[in-house]
Order: C-alpha cells, then structure tokens, then sequence
C-alpha cells in the first residue's frame, strides 16, 4: 500500500524541477553523511555488498547524482571509466578536488538531462541517496531504465520511509508519524528527504519499467535505532560487523535506513528494446511528489 504524503515543498527552496539540490550545503551534506560514523558504516555496507550483488568487469559507470564523488572514486580505483552527474555546482567542485587525481569526467546536469547529457547505453548505472530528493522520483527510475543497455545493471539506493517512521516513533515524535509528515520540506539548513520511498514503490515501479529485481539489502539497519551513538571504537567494528550480517537478512533489510536495490535491465532484441523504451511512461502521469 501507498503512503499518503504531504504536498510539495515551497518552491522558494527548491530547483526548477522542484527537486532539492545541495547549494549551500556541501559543509553540512559532507560533515552530516560522510564525516560522521554514520557515514562510515554506510560505505562499509557498501563495500560488502556492491561486489557481491554488481557484475564488475571494468565496464562503463555512470554515477548519476554523485554528490562530492566517493561512489565514482570506488569504481574508478576497481578501474571503471566513471562519468559522474551531479545538479549542484557546488558538489560538484568538490567532487573535482576530491577526484583531481582520477580519470573520473565530471558533468554538471541534473538527472532530467540524462538523455541529453549521458544518454549511454550504459552497461551499470549508480543512482544513490538521489531519488529521495526529487519531486517525482518514478519519473526519474523511468528515466534512469531508459539509459541502462539491455542487460544491464542499476544500483539503486532511496531512502527509506519505513525506516523514518520508526526512528520518528523512537525519538517519540509519535503526533507527527500519527499525521503521517515524514517527508521534509526542503527549506533551508534540513536534510530530511522530500520524497522518502517505501519497498513497495520501488517494487511497483521497478516492475512497470520492466526491470528484474536482482538484490535488495538495508544499509544502516541498526545504528540508527542505537540510544547511544558515542561508540568505542571496539564496539564500532562489533556494530559494523553485524551491520555487514544481516543487511540483507529477514525482517533486518527492511528497516534500513537506506534500501539499496540491484536492478537488470533484461537482454532483449533490438526491436524489442525500442518498442519498451518508446512506451515507458514518462509523460502520461502528473509529476506528484511521489508518483502515486
């Protein structure tokens, strides 16, 4: 079942699209995600899981949406060519210093301008912690399936709705998950998404654009529950341990406060790929802020 969810955010805050980018964040995006222990279990989930789910032959890689670049760092140091796409200027000048010393091209383009700018096809896509901050992120799978070549992989990763109900309830904000106002409103210094995603979205609109579910796991499906986050560093390699055990185990995945999914594009004839990518639904339902 589809949540209800609030309305747009202001359009003062966000893009033309009325996407959220991170101008004038890049500070607060790089201390609160990826310089904080949060951060380094998320990368370490990843690195568990990315070479057991991904097919890694040195192919073509399209980061798109990749923020300050460490995901197109770890394909370009498994000696992938990376391309990277990226709204924000400002992430985007930091992804260049962070990366000066790769081969990764960098491109300034929000991922509306996919076909336009890195129309591919591309053998592996990476769209991660992106389509959560978009105003109708269904367009955006759709348009993402347009770019990936038959046979094809997407790593994809949203965050998850389930998962910010249960941390609200945690925290005792019990009256806002009683109206349902999980979603941010994408004003100002917040980086709660403004589009959070649940399983059966991702499921629902992963089969409309005739993508196979290869893999799903949850990143982050314990310390974010934690009533204590000071850890020692013995008891951090414990928790990262357990996080890598049961991060695609039942119930734990479900409750990750990121669900990262592997998506194929099956193999088909030419003939066949034209008429699926022609009839993808791109235009013929209105951008909501969460694709009904």
């Amino acid at each position: 079942m589809v949540a209800n969810y609030s309305p747009h955010p202001p359009a003062a805050y966000l893009s033309a699209n009325g996407d959220r980018y991170f101008d004038g964040l890049a500070d607060k995006f790089a201390a609160g995600l990826y310089g904080s222990v949060r951060g380094d279990i998320r990368l370490a989930v990843l690195d568990h899981l990315l070479p057991r789910h991904l097919e890694l032959a040195g192919q073509p890689v399209l980061d798109v949406g990749g923020g300050l670049g460490q995901m197109s760092r770890w394909f370009d140091q498994r000696r992938h060519p990376v391309t990277l796409l990226e709204p924000s200027g400002e992430m985007l000048a930091r992804a260049r210093q962070a990366l000066a010393d790769t081969q990764v091209e960098l491109i300034q383009a929000p991922l509306q301008a996919l076909s336009e700018r890195a129309p591919g096809p591309w053998q592996l896509i990476v769209c991660h912690a992106v389509l959560e901050w978009l105003s109708d992120p269904r367009d955006a799978l759709m348009r993402l399936t347009e770019a990936l070549a038959p046979g094809g992989q997407l790593s994809l990763m949203v965050f998850n709705r389930d998962a910010l109900r249960l941390s609200n309830v945690v925290k005792g904000n019990l009256d806002k998950v009683l109206a349902d106002r999980l979603a941010g409103t994408g004003q100002r210094q917040r980086l709660t998404p403004i589009s959070p995603l649940t399983h059966d979205q991702i499921e629902t609109w992963a089969s409309e654009a005739g993508l196979d579910i290869q893999a799903r796991a949850g990143v982050r499906v314990f310390h974010d529950y934690l009533t204590t986050r000071d850890l020692a560093p013995e008891a951090l390699d414990k928790l990262v341990e357990l996080e890598r055990r049961y991060c695609d185990a039942e119930p734990h995945w479900r409750l990750g406060r990121y669900l990262l999914y592997t998506l194929a594009r099956p193999t088909a004839d030419v003939d066949s790929t034209s008429a699926a990518s022609s009839s993808l639904p791109f235009s013929s339902h209105p951008s909501s802020p969460q694709g009904a």
